[in-house]
């Protein structure tokens, strides 16, 4: 099974945890060596530019799964 199968989602709640999801396995795919991301997790966990940018990557995937939702209308 695909880590990956849909961006449907029940609630709003759901649908960030899939975009925090999202976020995650991007950053995992670009750097697959784990040790490699435990080095420079000091960096970027300490850095406010860095923080505020992962926040935006969120928050793009956030729109992706809302819009895939059709932001949780009825």
């Amino acid at each position: 099974m695909s880590w990956l199968p849909t961006l449907q989602t029940e609630t709003p709640e759901e649908g960030y945890a899939l975009a925090l999801k999202l976020s995650r396995m991007a950053v995992k795919m670009t750097q697959p060596d784990d040790a490699a991301r435990a080095r420079m997790r000091p960096d970027y966990a300490n850095s406010a530019d860095s923080l505020t940018m992962a926040s935006g990557v969120v928050a793009q995937n956030f729109q992706t799964v809302a819009q895939a939702n059709d932001f949780w209308r009825n």
